[in-house]
C-alpha cells in the first residue's frame, strides 16, 4: 500500500478486521509483526481517534491552537519573548532577545501564524461550535464537543498525511458536509475510516480494503468499489469451483484405476500433478445480517397529534402554538440546526417531557417504540446479551431469541458476552434487537444509526424499508434519511415546515442538504 499527496483513501473492513491498527502503526504507536511503514523525511503526519484525553485550562479556541503543531510551539515561544521583553529584569538579556524575536516572528510569518486564530475559529464554527462557546473553557465541553475541537485540533494542523479515525461520530450533518467539502479540498494525503458511506463516497478517490490480514486497493470511490468487489467474489468462486471440479475428476480417475498395472503410469502422472497444484482457497463469504420484521399490530388512521402546543426550558422557547399530525403509514423524518429542538420532539411524543402548554394525543391503538440516544446507557452491564433479551421476552423460545441476536449480529457464544464489554455499536444494535423483535406500529428513532456499521446499518434500513408501521426519526445519515423517509419535517427558530416527499425531494426543494446549510 502506497500513499501519495491528493490521495483520499477510505480503509474499510469489517469490525475488528485492523482499520485502527494501521493508523497506530503508521504514527508508532503499535509496531507491525512484519515489513515496514517507511514515512518520508519531514513529513508532517496528523492522526485523529476517538481517545480524545483530558482537556482543561484552556479556551476551545487555546486548545484548538495548541495543537497546530510547529505555528502553535513558534507562536507560544514568540509570546514567552515578547513577555520578556517588556520584563525590567530581563533588561540585560534585551539585545539577544530582540535578535530572537526578530528570527522567531519571520518564521511565524511564514507558517501564516497571524491567521491562526481566524483559521481556528472557522474550522471550529464549521463544526458547529457557537462564537459564545469558543471562548468558554474547553473543560466544560462534554465528550461529544471535545471530540470536535480534537477534530479541530488537526485540520488546523494542516499535516502532510491526515488520518482521520471515524471523524464523523458524534458530529450532526451540518458539519458531516462540511468536514466533507474541507477534505475535499485538502492538498495532502488522507486515510480515512467511517462508518457514514454517503461521506465516503463523496470524498475518496481509493479505498483500500482490509480482511484476514490482507490489503486490496481499488481506484474509485464506495459504489466503485462494491461493484469490483462483487464481481471479484463471482470470479473467485467460478475459479474455486472449476478447480473443485477438475480436482474431482482427477481423483475419480485415480481411485479407478490405481489397482491396475496397466494405468500405473498415467495414475502416477496425475498423483503427481495434484501434489503440484496450488490450492484454490474457497472465497470468504460475508454472511449478510438479516431482519425481518413480523407484521405489527394495525393502528388508526390518525397516529399522533400536536394541539396548540409549545414548549419552553425557562426563558428559551423551542415551540410556539405547534399544530402537527402524523398518519398511519407516514414516515417523518426531523431536520433542523443543533438545539433547533428535534430530540425534544420526540420526547414530547413519547412523554419523556410535558409540554409547557398544549396537549399531545397518542391514537388508542398506537403501540410506540422508542429508540433514545441515551437508550444503551440504560442496559445493564452485569447481564449477558442472551439474559438481557431473555428479561426482555420473557416467554419466548430459546431459539426464536437465538434466531434474534444472530440477525443482530451475535452469534454463537457471543450471546454470552456481558453488556459492559460491549461497545457502543454492539449496544446499539442489542436495544434495536429489545425494539424490533415484537414491533410496535409506531416507530420513534432518536439517532439510531450512531455507532453502527456500515453492514449493520444497511440491514437496519433494509428491515426498516420493509415496515409496515409509522415512523418518525431524527437522523444524520443521508443514505438513512433518503431510504425512509416519506415526509420532512424542518424545525427552525421561528416554527416548523413541513414537506411532502422524502429527503431527496426536500433537498431538490429547498436547494440544500440541511437546514444549517441554507445560505
Amino acid at each position: 500500500m502506497a500513499v501519495f499527496a491528493g490521495h483520499k483513501i477510505g480503509l474499510v473492513g469489517p469490525n475488528g478486521s485492523g482499520k485502527s491498527s494501521i493508523f497506530r502503526i503508521v504514527v508508532g504507536q503499535e509496531q507491525p509483526n512484519g515489513g515496514n511503514v517507511v514515512v518520508d523525511k519531514g513529513i508532517k503526519v496528523g492522526y485523529f481517534d476517538q481517545d480524545v484525553g483530558e482537556m482543561s485550562g484552556r479556551t476551545v479556541v487555546e486548545e484548538t491552537i495548541a495543537g497546530a503543531g510547529e505555528v502553535a510551539e513558534v507562536g507560544r515561544e514568540l509570546r514567552e519573548i515578547e513577555a520578556k521583553m517588556s520584563d525590567p529584569d530581563c533588561e540585560n538579556e534585551l539585545e539577544e532577545l530582540i535578535e530572537r524575536f526578530g528570527i522567531v516572528q519571520s518564521r511565524f510569518d511564514a507558517l501564516d501564524g497571524y491567521s491562526l486564530d481566524a483559521r481556528a475559529r472557522e474550522i471550529l464554527a464549521g463544526l458547529s461550535v457557537r462564537p459564545e462557546v469558543m471562548d468558554a473553557d474547553v473543560a466544560s465541553l462534554s465528550g461529544g464537543w471535545k471530540m470536535r475541537v480534537a477534530l479541530a485540533r488537526i485540520l488546523l494542523m494542516a499535516p502532510d498525511l491526515l488520518l482521520l479515525d471515524e471523524p464523523t461520530n458524534h458530529l450532526d450533518i451540518e458539519s458531516i458536509i462540511w468536514l466533507e467539502e474541507f477534505l475535499r479540498g485538502f492538498a495532502g494525503a488522507l486515510i480515512v475510516t467511517s462508518h457514514d458511506r454517503s461521506f465516503l463516497n463523496r470524498l475518496v478517490t481509493h479505498v483500500v480494503e482490509i480482511d484476514d490480514g490482507e490489503l486490496t486497493t481499488f481506484k474509485g470511490n464506495c459504489d466503485f468499489y462494491e461493484k469490483q468487489r462483487q464481481l471479484m467474489d463471482k470470479q473467485a468462486e467460478a475459479q474455486f469451483g472449476r478447480q473443485q471440479a477438475m480436482l474431482a475428476k482427477e481423483k475419480a480417475f485415480i481411485a479407478r484405476f490405481k489397482a491396475r498395472a496397466s494405468h500405473a503410469a498415467q495414475v502416477q502422472s496425475r498423483e503427481k500433478k495434484l501434489d503440484k497444484i496450488e490450492l484454490v482457497q474457497p472465497p470468504r463469504r460475508t454472511k449478510p445480517l438479516e431482519f425481518q420484521f413480523t407484521s405489527p399490530p394495525r393502528s388508526g388512521e390518525d397516529v399522533a397529534s400536536f394541539e396548540n402546543l409549545s414548549m419552553s426550558y425557562g426563558d428559551l422557547s423551542i415551540y410556539q402554538n405547534l399544530d402537527f399530525l402524523i398518519r398511519r403509514g407516514e414516515r417523518w423524518c426531523v431536520m433542523g440546526v443543533n438545539g433547533a429542538g428535534k430530540s425534544t420532539l420526540l420526547k414530547l411524543l413519547t412523554g419523556d417531557v410535558k409540554p409547557t402548554s398544549g396537549t399531545i394525543k397518542v391514537g388508542p391503538s398506537v403501540k410506540l417504540g422508542y429508540f433514545a440516544q441515551h437508550a444503551m446507557e440504560l442496559l445493564d452491564g452485569q447481564m449477558t446479551i442472551f439474559e438481557t433479551l431473555e428479561a426482555e421476552f420473557p416467554r419466548a423460545s430459546q431459539g426464536s431469541l437465538r434466531a434474534l441476536s444472530g440477525s443482530f449480529g451475535f452469534s454463537g457464544d457471543e450471546v454470552d458476552k456481558k453488556v459492559s464489554i460491549l461497545s457502543g455499536g454492539e449496544k446499539a444494535r442489542l436495544v434495536m434487537a429489545c425494539i424490533l423483535f415484537n414491533p410496535p406500529n409506531f416507530l420513534v428513532l432518536d439517532e439510531p444509526t450512531n455507532h453502527l456499521d456500515i453492514a449493520t446499518k444497511t440491514m437496519l434500513v433494509s428491515s426498516l424499508a420493509n415496515f409496515e408501521g409509522t415512523m418518525i426519526f431524527v437522523s444524520h445519515d443521508r443514505e438513512f434519511l433518503a431510504a425512509l423517509s416519506n415526509r420532512v419535517l424542518e424545525v427552525q427558530p421561528g416554527g416548523v415546515r413541513r414537506y411532502e416527499g422524502g429527503y431527496l425531494e426536500y433537498v431538490e426543494q429547498t436547494g440544500y442538504e440541511a437546514p444549517g446549510l441554507v445560505g
